[in-house]
């Protein structure tokens, strides 16, 4: 007597970041959204470095965040316009990342910024996600989304227009709007940073920022501000050397003495003497 075995039929596995999509066919909304998220990014690079020695964590731009399954896949995402994960590495396999999927991963991202063109209403949009007797879902709103579902522990909106910025912060599974500190900052305790407004010119748009600071109030500079310090100083410190040449001089230095001593040439020192 043969027994027969019926088959299993395993489900099909969840899909990851290289099957699903990495955009909705959507413009970016404005000009400023990608020199505000490159900004972003430059600045807090060396305090991640920091946190993170080995590399371990991925900033997203725009890039799909998928907490669940939809038809269309694209349904299924939420993208914000600058986002950080902590502890999961830079690439997948060794391929550049083309969405955030939390069903393979599993880490919700610390903190996520949207940049409103409009009023913040659908940055603001709590609808829950439902289902009617007939089976009809209706479309949660983002708010609910990273409150409810992905848990995001820090949400920013900055409406552009109006130049207002509001944080809010996961507690006791609900967010919290967020009180600014003294200086106007927003305390982001788990980087030991905090953002902010700032005014000023950026790839040749003068306007308000989002920015980071550190806790004691002092700006996080991006590359080509630490450049320009790091040039005012060596100028300042150049000038001194000069400045000494006379004072050498008077001391009974030779030319060639004060030379040696402020590693100039002799020449140099002629030039400040004739000068």
């Amino acid at each position: 007597m043969t027994q027969s075995i019926d088959r299993v039929v395993l489900p099909p596995p969840f899909p990851d970041h290289t099957q699903l999509p990495e955009s909705d066919g959507s413009f970016v909304k404005n000009f400023q959204e990608h020199p505000q998220s490159i900004l972003l990014t430059d600045s807090i690079g060396p305090v991640l470095k920091e946190i993170h020695p080995d590399g371990y964590y991925a900033i997203g731009q725009d890039c799909g965040i998928y907490w669940r399954e939809t038809d269309p896949p694209e349904k299924g995402a939420e993208a914000p316009d600058w986002f950080y994960v902590p502890n999961v590495p830079p690439k997948l396999d060794g391929e550049i990342r083309r969405s955030y999927v939390i069903w393979r991963e599993y880490i919700a991202p610390l903190i996520a910024l949207e940049f409103a063109s409009g009023n913040g209403e659908e940055e603001r949009d709590q609808t829950p996600l439902s289902r009617s007797e007939e089976g009809k879902v209706t479309k949660p709103g983002k708010f609910w989304v990273y409150e409810q579902i992905i848990r995001i522990a820090y949400y920013g909106i900055y409406e552009i227009k109006t130049g207002n910025l509001e944080v809010y912060e996961f507690l006791k599974g609900f967010y919290h709007k967020m009180k600014p500190n003294e200086r106007g900052h927003y305390p982001i305790e788990a980087l030991g940073i905090e953002l902010g407004l700032w005014q000023g010119t950026y790839q040749n748009q003068n306007q308000l920022w989002v920015r980071w600071w550190d806790n004691q109030g002092n700006l996080l500079l991006i590359g080509n501000e630490q450049a320009e310090i790091e040039r005012a100083r060596a100028q300042k410190a150049e000038q001194a050397i000069f400045e000494a040449v006379p004072r050498f001089l008077k001391m009974g230095l030779t030319v060639e003495q004060v030379a040696e001593a402020l590693s100039l040439s002799v020449e140099q020192v002629r030039e400040q003497v004739e000068g």
